[in-house]
């Protein structure tokens, strides 16, 4: 057994050293081996006044081995135990704190007699995002450390608190800069002969006046049903409470029951597989990147300065990497630079940045007419609108224009990654990233590998994904590649609905009822009619429609009408500033194409049909890309569908949901849709994996 707990001496001082890399995160063997010290000093002191817990590496404790949230019971020593050790050893305990202390690691720190931390320290109880709740201590201590209110705000949000705000509140006893160690040590030594009893101990039971019982009441009658991701939330405000209650111990055995519950929850075993999938999507089969050279990015080049030109090029220039934004239009570059200082300028009146850090930003970006300025970047990032022929030419270009260890890449949301690459002439050196709208916030990157993309460019691009702080989910090459082609059945069916008579906003209700971020009718508003007809358009000038004349007419009509979405003020809704309103025009234009492809309008639609409509084909898509090798995992699809299209993180992805209904389940719906719509052009044909 490796050791991951150390002990040293240095003085009076004990110093235990957590050890267990790369997040120090609580498990078996670190509570067994901290249990044995722990014992150890308690029956032979030997002169030691003071107790100093301390983590290696980046953080004191990021949280617990997840993996441990899979078995049936709690592997002994019980988190609980060791913490009722610290409490109780015969010399006051410091938690000297650096780096992430979350979770499991500030249910131990309150266990101990005293907290510093350096001053870039970032506490937080998360669990809530894994559909659980602080299990070891968390809904009991931190109320009566912090208060109710604030204790229960941070329980049920999961947010994280910094050095200074934790010192402010009360949950730190000090906060220290770059030599904090010693400065930590120095604290120790102050504290070493004061009394040992536990502070919080004393504070039993917790006192809860009635009114703020009442107000807190109201505040968990505002959390999200428990039905529709709110669970774990209301499960965690239940046990802050009740440490106003019952006495300490047995608000502790409440509180294991109630995270015990958790999760078994399809919430929690939901969320826990969007942890593992994100983390695993950036693991590429068969590519061993520890052989391989990755090539430098430090400068990036980006053509096209529109809306989501300018927000790639912010999303580097956020991460410290230099930016070329090239457009040839002088008018659209003004427009990229007035947004890249309203969004900088923005962030600082929130106080999300300092002055010098925006116009740090800002300065790192500059803005050219010329493509000739691109041959020193080590990426070129291509972002235009969805124009085969113009891309293609553009690709031509960069073949001739960038240096020959650039990286060239196609913002493309849906064309031919390969008829690109084939453009540039250096196949090799080419792939697709597709960011999502608005690119310098949307957390999702489609990272397309090309039938010739070289391993090194791949892996590079996985890497530099994380260091701008994207998600990153590796696809193959096909039309939409794994979002925008599952998206296809989704609003295929959301168009029929409307023409069949359900108004655009019962559909976006019943989706977002579901859990969907937005509906699809605000999403393609907010996108733009126009982005969204214009993937049509190209996919009809490739002869790639099919024979039903009406798929997607309704967003083809749009467009013609000028109903481009939010930013004309008129799309699916009417816009009153950014309220959407239902408009009676477009439902006469609904009503105009229904008449016109001879469909039949009803009122008996159901949210459950729109549901089951919208859904199955996605998922079904999903089935269809794993079989043809699009995606490597199951979990890489829902880690883009939960990232960048807002499907319900606490139904875990299309594919987890599929697997929560039953794939069987799903099977006999489609086939029944099938049999009661007709099948005329294969929409509810079922994949053969899926159900089987």
């Amino acid at each position: 057994m490796s050791v991951v707990v150390r002990y040293t001496e240095q003085g009076a001082v004990g110093i235990i050293t957590l050890d267990n890399p790369p997040i120090n995160a609580s498990s078996q063997t670190v509570r067994e081996q901290l249990k044995a010290i722990l014992d150890s000093v308690r029956a032979q002191p030997q002169g030691i006044r003071v107790l100093m817990l301390q983590g290696a590496g980046g953080s004191f404790m990021a949280g617990a081995d997840i993996r441990e949230f899979e078995l049936d019971f709690i592997p002994l020593p019980d988190p609980n135990d060791i913490h009722g050790l610290l409490e109780s050893m015969p010399v006051p305990v410091v938690a000297a704190m650096h780096g992430h202390v979350l979770g499991g690691g500030l249910e131990m720190a309150l266990a101990c007699h005293y907290r510093v931390a350096h001053s870039g320290t970032q506490f937080g109880l998360p669990e809530v995002k894994l559909g659980v709740l602080p299990g070891s201590g968390g809904t009991q201590r931190l109320p009566r450390l912090l208060g109710f209110p604030l204790a229960m705000e941070l329980i049920v949000s999961g947010k994280s608190l910094p050095a200074a705000q934790a010192l402010k509140l009360g949950l730190l006893d000090a906060e220290f800069d770059d030599d904090w160690q010693e400065q930590a040590l120095e604290f120790c030594i102050s504290v070493a002969d004061k009394n040992a009893s536990h502070p919080m101990l004393s504070r039993l039971p917790a006192v809860l006046s009635d009114k703020d019982k009442a107000g807190l009441s109201e505040k968990i009658d505002e959390l999200p049903a428990a039905d529709q991701g709110g669970y774990a939330m209301r499960e965690a405000a239940r046990c802050v409470l009740e440490a106003a209650q019952y006495d300490f111990a047995t608000g502790l055995a409440r509180e294991r029951l109630a995270f015990l519950r958790c999760k078994e929850t399809n919430e929690s075993k939901a969320l826990r597989h969007a942890f593992f999938a994100q983390r695993e999507a950036a693991r590429i089969p068969g590519l061993n990147t520890a052989n391989l050279a990755l090539r430098s990015i430090s400068k990036v080049g980006v053509i096209g300065a529109g809306t989501m030109g300018t927000g790639i090029a912010m999303s580097f220039a956020n991460a410290g990497i230099a930016v070329v934004l090239q457009d040839l239009n002088a008018q659209t570059l003004e427009r990229a630079q007035q947004q890249i200082h309203h969004v900088y300028q923005g962030s600082v009146t929130k106080q999300r940045l300092t002055q010098a850090q925006a116009l740090q930003r800002i300065n790192a970006i500059s803005l050219t007419l010329e493509d000739t300025q691109l041959a020193d970047c080590d990426l070129i990032i291509e972002a235009v609108f969805e124009n085969f022929d113009i891309k293609k030419a553009i690709f031509k270009r960069l073949g001739e224009v960038a240096k020959p260890t650039a990286i060239l890449a196609s913002n493309t949301s849906s064309l031919d990654v390969n008829v690109l690459a084939e453009c540039s002439g250096r196949p090799a050196d080419v792939l697709g990233m597709h960011f999502f709208s608005p690119a310098h916030i949307m957390r999702l990157l489609e990272v397309v590998r090309g039938d010739h993309t070289a391993p090194e460019v791949l892996a590079t691009i996985m890497s530099l994904a994380k260091r701008i702080g994207k998600v990153a989910a590796v696809s193959g090459v096909c039309f939409g590649f794994i979002g925008n082609r599952m998206l296809e059945g989704y609003l295929r069916e959301t168009e029929f609905l409307l023409l069949e008579g359900a108004t655009p906003a019962f559909i976006d209700k019943a989706l977002e009822n579901f859990g969907m971020a937005m509906g699809p009718c605000r999403m393609i508003d907010m996108a733009g009619v126009d982005v969204a007809a214009k993937v049509v358009l190209e996919q009809k000038k490739a002869g790639q429609l099919g024979a039903d004349e009406a798929y997607r007419v309704a967003v083809q009509r749009l467009f013609e009408l000028g109903r481009h979405g939010q930013k004309s003020g008129l799309g699916y809704y009417r816009y009153e500033g950014r309220n959407a309103v239902e408009d009676p025009a477009v439902l006469e234009v609904f009503k105009a194409l229904a008449k016109q492809h001879d469909i039949a309008q009803r009122k008996d639609i159901t949210a459950d049909e729109v549901v089951q409509r919208c859904l199955y084909p996605l998922i079904a898509e999903g089935y269809r890309i794993l079989e043809e090798g699009i995606a490597y995992r199951a979990g890489d699809i829902d880690v883009v569908w939960l990232h960048g299209y807002g499907f319900p993180a606490y139904r875990g992805g299309p594919m987890f949901y599929a697997q929560t209904l039953g794939e069987q389940h799903i099977r006999a719906q489609m086939l029944e849709l099938a049999a009661s719509r007709g099948n005329r052009f294969a929409y509810w044909d079922v994949p053969p994996s899926l159900g089987v």
